[in-house]
């Protein structure tokens, strides 16, 4: 039984009536909506397409009706959809010819004025209750014209689905229409853009378009359409202002793709180069791969950094992702990006970047007397402090003593505290991607490929060397793991276990704890009663970098469940234990790291299908992804080749008969 129930304003039959059901295979396409130019003719031209994403129920029908008047047809709501909880859940809007009048028992019934028109478009309420258009008609079987002068109801009025008139020269128009500008190029490389060099040029608005040079507009439609030779499933989203100019553009390749199936848990944005003001306004995502390096997951270009802007990106990049958002997101400290991210990732915690944070504080309070003396006391309260009592002590005592109440950047600071303050961030597994220690920094992706000066034919050109560079340092860890032997510093038992299973860059960051698990000289069992044992574990650690002082870490331990936790919080913060947590293991007689604390990000024997770099090496014949994609690159060669002349034309299609002959041969044997 269906879980809702339509409500008709017409006797229009819906033959996907069963919208939980319904599925979008494949992604989303681009019509042919854009001129040779690339430049959107007209005010509101561009069509509905499967894939377009609105805020609500009455955005689709205010964005369909702009459509239509543009076209010179009417609209109606076929067919409104509703949950047992009167929760809107599916719509159809047709054009206003669509089927036909019930028969009038009137002496003089009126005309016939319908046609039973096609056109239409259906959508429906997705998981993330954004609403997406799952199905597009736009022939009509009557004439249509948009400069017959004709007025339909749904122009002149409000309408059922929308709750504002519809005035298409005011200024709340023009803005609403370009928040609908957001199309979803097809990664099979069915759609493309023809970029105009003449199209992208300086605006004083740099909000409105990217201030791109014309041979960086060349440089873009270039490289994307390179990409979309060699790479089957090339991602790209583009964003066009009212003008039909560039606004905002995402991309990412397969490789991305698969790597944030493995590594999407904690993603970090880095928008370095919007707020440095740099030549070239990426903004790049980022992930950690199981020997801790850095993985790219996507890149974007906006023209400025507003709210606005930066939704429609993540907005985009989760839409390449599938849907799938990341546990944890981690980004400047920026009202922005905050903004942004909780209206596209409201379930993901949202980290501040605890390095980028530190940096500033030269700049903020390098003029204030005492700094040196600030300076250490605020280092102190965030990184040293074991409870969030302890930091909320140690902040009012520096805020006290240097008379610091009035400070805005420090009131700020104070007000994100649980973002960025690692006592606070404790229970949220951050797979080493948010540094916790003093003189830690965090390094760009794309760091000695891209300065403030770069421009962006230079940054496309280094942009595959980046990659291919980020791809080798991989591989060759791969190799290392997999074929050398790990130097043991220690016989521990601990070492021993994950040697076998851990990549080798993991395995020297866990060989720090191990070495530090003999430094903790003292371990004593604060409370003995019941399944769970307290013990106190000293350790003198550095402080400042030139002082050292001992100090007491809390560590609870259960022996019927296997678990440990250490207050200093190691384990979700770096994926490994710390050194305090195997000193309780260790008094205990386990020999054993349990099992729930072997993560498996961090393993060497899991084979994760990335599509291959085929020019470096082989490729996995038995993964059907990288067969694919090997086949796919080879042939694309053959084709560009072919289509050179008439002669190599001819002789390509003889020899793909003769290849399909032979495996069809092959098939019938089998």
């Amino acid at each position: 039984m269906m879980d809702g129930v339509s409500l008709n304003t017409d006797p229009v039959v819906d033959d996907d009536a069963d919208a939980d059901e319904f599925e979008i295979e494949g992604d989303c396409g681009m019509a042919e909506c854009i001129s040779q130019s690339g430049v959107i003719q007209g005010e509101n031209p561009l069509p509905p397409v499967v894939g377009m994403e609105f805020d609500s129920y009455e955005d689709v029908y205010y964005f369909y009706n702009c459509y239509a008047k543009e076209q010179g047809f009417g609209v109606r709501v076929s067919n409104t959809w509703y949950r047992k909880t009167k929760e809107r859940y599916r719509g159809k809007l047709s054009c206003s010819s669509a089927g036909f009048k019930k028969k009038s028992e009137a002496n003089r019934p009126r005309p016939e004025t319908r046609t039973g028109c096609p056109a239409m478009i259906k959508f429906r309420l997705m998981e993330n209750k954004r609403w997406r258009i799952i199905e597009v008609e736009l022939d009509h079987n009557h004439l249509i014209s948009p400069v017959s002068g004709k007025i339909y109801k749904s122009h002149k009025q409000l309408g059922i689905g929308t709750k504002r008139a519809l005035q298409l020269d005011s200024a709340e128009e023009v803005q609403k229409v370009r928040l609908f500008r957001t199309m979803v190029i097809d990664v099979d490389g069915n759609g493309s853009v023809e970029v105009s060099s003449g199209e992208f040029r300086s605006s004083h608005n740099q909000t409105s378009q990217l201030r791109l040079k014309d041979e960086d507009a060349q440089a873009i439609h270039n490289y994307f359409s390179h990409l979309q030779l060699i790479d089957p499933n090339f991602f790209y989203v583009v964003d066009l202002n009212e003008k039909g100019c560039l606004r905002n553009l995402f991309w990412s390749n397969t490789r991305s793709r698969v790597a944030y199936g493995y590594f999407g848990d904690v993603v970090a944005v880095d928008t370095t180069c919007l707020t440095d003001k740099y030549q070239v306004p990426v903004v790049s995502f980022i992930g950690v791969n199981h020997h801790g390096q850095s993985v790219l997951l996507g890149c974007g270009l906006l023209a400025g950094d507003t709210i606005e802007a930066c939704t429609w990106l993540f907005r985009a990049w989760l839409t390449c992702m599938l849907g799938r958002p990341p546990q944890v997101i981690i980004t400047d400290q920026c009202r922005t990006l905050q903004a942004a991210v909780t209206d596209v990732f409201p379930r993901a915690f949202h980290c501040l970047c605890l390095p980028r944070i530190m940096q500033k504080v030269p700049e903020k309070l390098g003029g204030l007397y005492e700094y040196e003396s600030i300076r250490m006391a605020l280092n102190n309260a965030v990184y040293y402090s074991l409870r969030p009592e302890e930091f909320e002590a140690t902040w009012e005592d520096m805020i006290h003593h240097y008379g610091l109440r009035n400070h805005v950047w420090l009131q700020m600071l104070y007000e994100d505290r649980r973002q960025w303050v690692p006592v606070f961030l404790k229970e949220i597994f951050l797979a080493g991607m948010l540094p916790t220690r003093p003189n830690e920094v965090v390094e760009s992706f794309f760091d000695g490929y891209l300065n403030k000066h770069t421009s962006l034919k230079e940054f496309l050109d280094k942009y595959d060397q980046a990659l291919q560079a980020n791809h080798q340092v991989e591989v060759l860890a791969d190799m290392e793991s997999r074929n050398s032997g790990f130097m043991l510093q220690s016989r521990c038992y601990f070492e021993l276990q994950l040697a076998k299973l851990y990549t080798n860059n993991i395995l020297r960051k866990f060989e720090r704890e191990v070495e530090g698990m003999y430094s903790c000289f003292c371990t004593r069992k604060i409370n003995g009663e019941g399944e769970v044992i307290t013990y106190m574990v000293r350790e003198q650690i550095e402080v400042d970098g030139n002082r050292r002082e001992s100090r007491d870490f809390e560590v609870l331990y259960n022996a019927t469940e296997m678990e440990v936790l250490c207050v200093c919080g190691l384990f979700n913060f770096k994926g490994y234990l710390c050194r305090h947590a195997l000193r309780v293991l260790h008094q205990n007689g386990i020999e054993e790291i349990p099992h729930q604390y072997v993560v498996s990000r961090w393993r060497k024997d899991i084979k994760r299908s990335y599509v291959l770099n085929h020019s470096n090496g082989g490729i996995d014949i038995n993964n059907p992804v990288h067969r694919y994609d090997h086949l796919y690159k080879c042939i694309m060669q053959v084709v560009e080749e072919a289509r050179k002349s008439e002669v190599r034309y001819k002789d390509t299609v003889q020899a793909l008969d003769q290849i399909l002959r032979k495996l069809n041969l092959v098939e019938g044997r089998l």
